[in-house]
């Protein structure tokens, strides 16, 4: 995959300082981008700015007013916005039983109403932009549900289909709206508790954050409205919705294969990034 150019162009990233957003950050950066950098932790989020050469914005997208006040601050760092990418996240495992209202209200607030809200105060500037672009990094729970993690699939759900139906609302605007879906990725996110995180999740191969960060790139390039990794993740998502049956059938047999693939990660000692 060749990399896309954005010379010239300012990059908003949420979740910038670890994961996918600093890999995406960085190849935005390489791809000659100036990056405006946001996340909730002040040295992480200034050192990855600094490696970038970027803007390092502290906010916590969860809360609307700081949705704001990072759009009014990245048009004045950047002059401008061509490219916003919805990062940020969270998520708190176990079913929802067992979990606290707070949790499961935070998960809505960062994984949903975040991007709607980001997207909504950068549209008027993403429209006065050449190559206005919204890349929403969902995920294949957005695609196939997951037990244990009810509220985060439905969260992923709903960030899927605002970015579909979006997509066509700015149809004819010239801003492209598109959604990243991957599967697991070897981050913090999943590596940083391997016990919390269902069998299930790791039978799908595991991605690198500098992997999802090119398919984020690809989407604001050339504006494909969806991009998936691993591959298997999707096929296994459309057989799911037209056999309804399968996941249930599959279950055992992916949930044996997830737990050869957490036994090999503990045997490695693979240290999450």
């Amino acid at each position: 995959m060749s990399t896309p150019d954005f010379s010239g162009r300012t990059v908003l990233v949420t979740g910038a300082s670890a994961g996918v957003g600093r890999a995406s950050a960085r190849a935005f950066a390489a791809a000659g981008a100036h990056v405006v950098c946001a996340a909730r932790g002040r040295e992480r989020l200034a050192a990855v700015a600094a490696e970038v050469g970027g803007t390092a914005i502290v906010a916590d997208v969860s809360h609307p007013e700081d949705c704001r006040r990072l759009v009014e601050e990245t048009l004045a760092a950047g002059g401008g916005l061509d490219v916003l990418v919805n990062n940020a996240g969270c998520h708190h495992r176990g079913p929802v039983a067992q979990r606290s209202a707070e949790e499961l209200g935070a998960m809505v607030d960062a994984n949903l109403r975040a991007p709607i809200v980001l997207t909504r105060l950068a549209l008027d500037a993403l429209r006065a932009s050449p190559a206005g672009a919204v890349v929403n990094v969902v995920s294949i729970a957005g695609q196939m549900p997951l037990a244990g993690s009810a509220t985060y699939s439905a969260t992923k759900f709903g960030l899927r289909a605002f970015t579909r139906a979006l997509a066509e609302e700015l149809a004819d605007t010239g801003v492209h709206v598109s959604a990243v879906s991957p599967g697991p990725i070897a981050t913090d996110f999943i590596l940083a508790d391997i016990d919390a995180v269902s069998d299930i999740t790791f039978s799908q191969t595991m991605s690198t954050p500098e992997q999802i960060a090119d398919l984020i790139l690809a989407c604001a390039a050339d504006g494909r409205v969806e991009r998936s990794r691993p591959v298997s993740g999707r096929v296994m998502a459309t057989a799911g919705y037209l056999f309804p049956a399968l996941p249930r059938l599959l279950r055992p047999l992916l949930a044996a294969r997830g737990r050869r693939a957490k036994a090999r990660y503990r045997r490695a000692g693979s240290e999450p990034r």
